[in-house]
């Protein structure tokens, strides 16, 4: 593939490659194979909403593959979007302020920064295969990161966001990455029904 990369033994594949170099059938038959019981609104994006997202520019997926008992196979994936999201700057800790809101612009009338940066848009697990240890989520979560600075290092900035359901489990996966709270937004009509809690919870990190 032409946009792939190698880590530490994972393969990350452009969806949008994939689609150019093998075709958008065999790209679903791979797609198909990713289960995630645990959060059906990352499972219904592979599998509906990925390909079309990534053909119209919307949101790019990346795919991690691993070798695991002389096979290549679909552990996890992370979509990017590009975005911006509104600050309140009150909820920031005075040095987080002062690196943050130089990447945004004040808005006198709401009071919070406007500022652009990418959101990590998706981020889940193939729960197809039983063996924790073919990949973590810390490790797929840096690798969105690591995407992302790769972005900033052509266009510049040092911010990505991402939203995930209010949960004290996910709260503390994310905080434990680095990750801060600065919002939270309700469903949009086509994520309700997928999602038990009525808003999403906003997260951000300055990426260093």
């Amino acid at each position: 593939m032409s946009d792939s990369n190698i880590i530490k033994g994972f393969f990350i594949i452009n969806l949008a490659d994939m689609l150019v170099e093998m075709g958008e059938d065999a790209a679903k038959s791979i797609l198909l194979d990713f289960s995630c019981p645990v959060n059906r609104d990352v499972e219904y994006f592979i599998k509906q909403k990925a390909i079309e997202f990534s053909k119209q520019g919307l949101a790019k997926t990346h795919l991690v593959f691993c070798s695991y008992k002389s096979e290549t196979i679909f552990v996890g994936y992370f979509s990017l979007a590009n975005k911006y999201i509104l600050v309140n700057p009150d909820i920031l800790t005075k040095n987080k302020r002062k690196r943050i809101t130089k990447f945004g612009t004040y808005n006198k009338d709401t009071k919070k920064y406007i500022i652009s940066a990418p959101l990590i848009a998706q981020l889940g697990k193939n729960f197809k295969y039983k063996d924790k240890r073919l990949i973590s989520g810390d490790e797929l979560l840096k690798m969105a990161c690591d995407k992302v600075r790769e972005a900033q290092s052509y266009i510049g900035g040092k911010i990505a966001y991402l939203e995930c359901e209010d949960k004290p489990e996910l709260d503390r996966f994310y905080s434990d990455n680095g990750f801060i709270r600065f919002g939270t937004r309700d469903l949009d009509e086509d994520e309700k029904g997928l999602m038990s809690s009525k808003q999403l919870v906003q997260m951000l990190k300055y990426l260093n």
